[in-house]
């Protein structure tokens, strides 16, 4: 019966994502980066829209499973998402032995080869950068580095590391556990100690699980956005949703390679307008690191927006309220339709 429930409910979604606009694309394949064979998908309605390049989160965890919470954006954009290798397709085609180098500076130079097969393969001269969680660290990075391929950075659950100085949403967490009598999960989480560089993998996995799992919204965003798009995917087979679990669990050892950095040394100067959109209520990557972050940046334009009822997966749970947030702010800014002088 679950089965069945699945079935029909995925045939309903696929009919949804079906592209027929004459100038709509709809292409996704394996394509060359880092001498690796990475999956690419390009959807939009209208090929003269902006093009948006998405960084996933996780890491690991492409997503791809999001397309039908946000097949209403492709209306308004070309959507680029991209499984990073330990993610998705990439990660199931080659299995954990054919990864390759995971590390940080591969991914980042990664997403410049996939920057410049996009902006060569759809014929733009700059591409729109959006980052989520774990893929805002290297969206930062490109931001600031390369102005010439971007036309803007959007980041939401917008990871800010400050070399182990903000240590608030461990304290946090630290607090929730002792109020809710979380005696064991409190002493594990108390004896890794604040500093995140000094984790290994699985520690750093078990603050992430335990910060998910112990507030409500958080939690409920899990159970109802992200499990149920995974279930219902129309473009993941169950054997695909197996792959998709494992690279999230293979691509753990990334976690504490970013726990080192500090973002405000790397400077804080960009050459391109900066869009930080958070959830209001994200214990994950909470929102005031992002917005003291935005308040010291220096960009041709910069903007700050909290995404109300959201916390972690921000875009995710309010794909509605993302989108108004990316037609309203960054696309005219982008296009430079309807921006006065």
């Amino acid at each position: 019966m679950l089965l069945t429930y699945r079935a029909l409910k995925r045939r309903a979604l696929a009919k949804s994502l079906r592209i027929t606009a004459p100038n709509g694309v709809d292409e996704s394949s394996y394509v060359r980066i880092g001498g690796l064979d990475q999956w690419i998908s390009v959807r939009g309605e209208d090929r003269s829209n902006p093009v948006l390049l998405e960084l996933h989160g996780g890491p690991g965890a492409s997503n791809s499973i999001f397309t039908p919470r946000t097949r209403a954006w492709e209306r308004h954009f070309t959507i680029v998402r991209w499984d990073m290798r330990g993610a998705g397709r990439t990660f199931a085609a080659h299995g954990p032995a054919g990864q390759g180098e995971l590390t940080l500076d591969r991914l980042y130079a990664d997403a410049l080869e996939v920057t410049d097969h996009v902006r060569a393969r759809l014929g733009v001269p700059k591409v729109v950068l959006l980052a989520n969680s774990f893929g805002t660290v290297t969206g930062l990075r490109l931001a600031r580095d390369h102005p010439e391929r971007y036309s803007a950075y959007v980041g939401t659950d917008q990871n800010i590391i400050a070399g182990g100085t903000d240590t608030s949403a461990y304290d946090d967490l630290l607090a929730r556990l002792r109020g809710a009598g979380k005696r064991r999960q409190l002493s594990r989480l108390t004896a890794m100690g604040p500093d995140r560089a000094a984790w290994s993998p699985e520690e750093w996995s078990c603050y992430a699980k335990t910060v998910t799992t112990t507030d409500p919204l958080t939690y409920d965003t899990m159970k109802t956005v992200v499990v149920r798009s995974l279930w219902f995917s129309p473009l993941h087979t169950l054997r695909d949703l197996r792959a998709y679990l494992q690279g999230m669990t293979f691509s753990e050892q990334l976690g504490p390679q970013v726990m080192s950095l500090d973002e405000y040394a790397e400077g804080t100067a960009f050459h391109l307008p900066v869009f930080l959109f958070q959830g209001a209520e994200d214990v994950l990557t909470p929102p005031e690191p992002a917005r003291r972050f935005h308040d010291q940046l220096t960009a041709p334009l910069k903007d700050f927006a909290l995404i109300p009822d959201a916390s972690h997966f921000a875009a995710f749970r309010r794909p509605d309220v993302f989108l108004e947030l990316l037609v309203g702010r960054v696309r005219p800014v982008v296009t430079g339709v309807g921006v006065e002088g």
